[in-house]
């Protein structure tokens, strides 16, 4: 489901920057953005949806697999797909009531999806498979965490969708490259169910005291360490870096010119092949962060749980 998700967040931003059509005009819409993030979100483009694109194959998917290995009659049936319509309307009204999405938004949001879940239905046992017993997965993953991050259409104007497909990116990286060396260990479908006889609520809850106090942790350091280990890496290797935000020195606005001029050697020769000139180091900063948050999820902490006795 983690991947699912990762992969409309990259192609619902694709096609997002690549079209490039705003969202409604505000005024003489009235936008209703309440909190930081969703003034950031109201940033981004409009075409499609991405709450509706992402409802629609969360709620599908969902509900694929609770029909697939659940037990389930036509009453169980006509109630899942009854909730999932639900959910779907739902926040499609409410995109357009909030003044951040059209009615074509929403409904393209909801066409793409539809397309997405299917092709994912079709392909999504080959991926599990792939992940949990194949053969140099995380070689592959890393490569194509790499491609995603280069074959992204560059938009009209800047907008923070790269930035969240970047995360979410290094999530899926982080969730294959965990899984695929401890399924066996921790994630089989033999592991205990929470509240059963084999993991009661006093270990649940020891597991939630330990666990996401770890993995947040985990994501700060990993951050931090990245923040002064990339640019080191990157100036020892020869290419050209600024910073958005994370590394102040190396601002775009100050920090550029600098960043170029300390460029050079047969790797930076080789990317001034690329058109990019200055490479954005915090992509790689949030990358890492987000990669390792993912990575103590299935593998770090379940390790101190197993560890503990958890």
């Amino acid at each position: 489901m983690t991947l699912l998700m990762a992969f409309c967040d990259y192609l619902g931003n694709s096609v997002k920057d690549m079209v490039s059509a705003p969202r409604p005009c505000s005024p003489p819409i009235r936008r209703v953005t309440a909190t930081e993030d969703e003034k950031e979100n109201a940033m981004e483009y409009g075409l499609p949806s991405s709450h509706a694109l992402n409802t629609v194959c969360l709620t599908g998917y969902l509900l694929h697999y609770v029909l697939t290995y659940g037990e389930h009659g036509s009453l169980t049936v006509a109630a899942g797909l009854s909730l999932a319509l639900l959910l779907v309307m739902l926040v499609g009204i409410a995109r357009i009531y909030l003044g951040m999405h059209s009615l074509t938004d929403v409904v393209a949001g909801i066409g793409f999806g539809i397309v997405i879940l299917a092709f994912w239905l079709a392909v999504h046992d080959h991926v599990d498979a792939f992940v949990v017993s194949g053969q140099n997965v995380a070689t592959f993953w890393a490569g194509l965490a790499l491609l995603m991050c280069f074959a992204y259409p560059k938009p009209e104007f800047p907008t923070p969708s790269f930035e969240f497909h970047t995360a979410f990116n290094g999530v899926a990286f982080g969730i294959v490259y965990g899984i695929q060396q401890t399924y066996f260990h921790f994630h089989a479908p033999d592991a205990p169910i929470v509240f059963s006889a084999e993991l009661p609520f006093l270990a649940f809850a020891g597991r939630v005291l330990v666990g996401i106090p770890t993995i947040l942790a985990v994501k700060s350091c990993s951050k931090a360490l990245s923040r002064w280990l990339l640019p080191v890496m990157c100036s020892t290797l020869g290419i050209p870096i600024v910073s958005s935000c994370y590394v102040p020195a190396l601002k775009i606005d100050g920090g550029s010119s600098k960043s170029r001029q300390a460029a050079g050697g047969h790797l930076q020769r080789l990317l001034s092949h690329f058109p990019q000139k200055a490479y954005d180091v915090d992509t790689g900063i949030r990358f890492v962060q987000y990669a390792s948050l993912a990575w103590s999820v299935v593998d770090l902490v379940p390790a101190i749980f197993a560890h503990l006795d958890l």
